[in-house]
């Protein structure tokens, strides 16, 4: 029997609750026919308020406990719910739910009750104002499954690009280079193409510095750092290329030439993957659509996520897009197929 996945919600006063219900719409054929099975973890009165305003579903997901069986479609309670949590409101409660989600999905995940988790949208200030101090849901993951080396991959089509830094500071980048970094993100990113179906994948590093240090001149860290460490992989058996300026790397896996980048740090890595992602409307100037995943790699479960945030500004609104969330369910399709059968 396929196993569900488990959906956590995010906060439930962004839009996670919506895009929840909508993928559920879209995907309900599968859903029914036994194909896919999703078990939703959050808040359900946010879980039910949605599916009135949306209209979209013939009847309101059931409430299950953690044991017993499970419909192909159910919502877990993550915790004792407080007083309501409005749309578009910021608050510690939000925070609270969105942590208790993810901590009940990575439970059952860790115990193989669960395929895997795809993660809906949280709020970070939310999330620390419950008293979580995380910077987002990678550093959360990492703590509640026990691993020190997490990587976070971004995947738009076949753009695929992993990080070795996330969320720090500019200036402490160049410091956080180490080898031994480096090289743990070029074996998780090599793993993760392997669990898509790719057997001998091709990746680039991304340069630090413009030009990759030209010779020197703007910086040591491409020649001393990050070739040493490509030239090792590459007497190991795998496929890397580089240092490659960041300024032509993407342009590159864009056509094809890699299947996927390593890049240094947070922007170098989000900005072409959501430039990409983001579909805009040239007479409003405002985007309509997102397509993009987030995947957490070197933890012991599969976790993917969307490429956006809450949204707080349109909450409650009925307009959120649920294509990012699809591609995070199906992404961890693929990751969960070919972990079972490997």
């Amino acid at each position: 029997m396929t196993p569900h996945l488990a959906i956590t919600m995010g906060d439930p006063a962004g839009i996670g609750p919506e895009i929840i219900v909508k993928a559920a719409a879209r995907l309900k054929d599968r859903i029914a026919a036994g194909d896919l099975r999703l078990m939703i973890i959050g808040s359900a009165p946010a879980l039910h308020r949605a599916e009135e305003a949306l209209g979209l579903l013939p009847e309101r997901i059931p409430e299950v406990s953690e044991g017993g069986d499970w419909p192909a479609l159910c919502c877990l309670q993550a915790d004792a719910e407080g007083a309501p949590i409005e749309p578009g409101r910021l608050s510690a409660d939000g925070g609270r739910f969105a942590y208790k989600a993810i901590e009940a999905g990575v439970r059952l995940a860790m115990a193989g009750k669960v395929g895997g988790i795809v993660t809906a949208p949280l709020n970070k200030e939310a999330l620390n104002k419950a008293g979580y101090h995380y910077a987002g849901h990678t550093e959360m993951l990492a703590e509640l499954t026990g691993v020190r080396g997490s990587v976070m991959m971004l995947a738009h089509g076949n753009m695929r690009v992993s990080h070795v830094t996330t969320h720090v500071a500019l200036e402490d980048v160049p410091k956080r280079l180490t080898p031994e970094r480096l090289r743990l993100v070029i074996d998780l990113t090599d793993k993760a193409l392997k669990g898509l179906g790719l057997a001998k994948p091709k990746i680039a590093v991304a340069a630090l510095n413009p030009h990759a240090g030209e010779g020197g001149l703007f910086g040591r860290q491409d020649i001393d750092v990050s070739a040493p460490v490509i030239a090792q992989a590459n007497a190991d058996g795998l496929d890397i290329h580089g240092p490659v300026p960041g300024d032509t790397v993407f342009v590159k896996l864009r056509a094809g030439q890699y299947d996927a980048v390593v890049a240094m740090y947070h922007d170098q890595g989000h900005i072409p993957v959501k430039l990409l992602g983001f579909e805009i409307d040239p007479a409003t100037g405002k985007w309509m659509d997102l397509s993009g995943v987030n995947v957490t790699l070197g933890l012991p479960i599969i976790r993917t996520s969307v490429d956006h945030g809450t949204a707080f500004d349109i909450a409650g609104t009925g307009i959120a897009n649920e294509r990012s969330l699809i591609e995070a369910i199906e992404f961890a399709e693929r990751l969960a197929a070919n972990r079972q059968a490997a």
